[in-house]
């Protein structure tokens, strides 16, 4: 379930920060707008998974 809930947050902030890139195309905001989805995949990666 926590999973499915980090997914479904997962999806929602990178439609929040995709659609920020696409209305206000600054090359400078685009590079922190990836900057940041990839530290979101990486949180949702490590922290979502099975634990040991």
């Amino acid at each position: 379930m926590n999973r499915i809930l980090a997914l479904i947050a997962f999806i929602a902030i990178t439609i929040f920060l995709l659609i920020l890139a696409v209305e206000v195309p600054s090359i400078d905001l685009v590079i922190v707008i990836a900057i940041t989805l990839g530290f979101v995949a990486f949180d949702f990666f490590t922290s979502s998974g099975k634990r040991k």
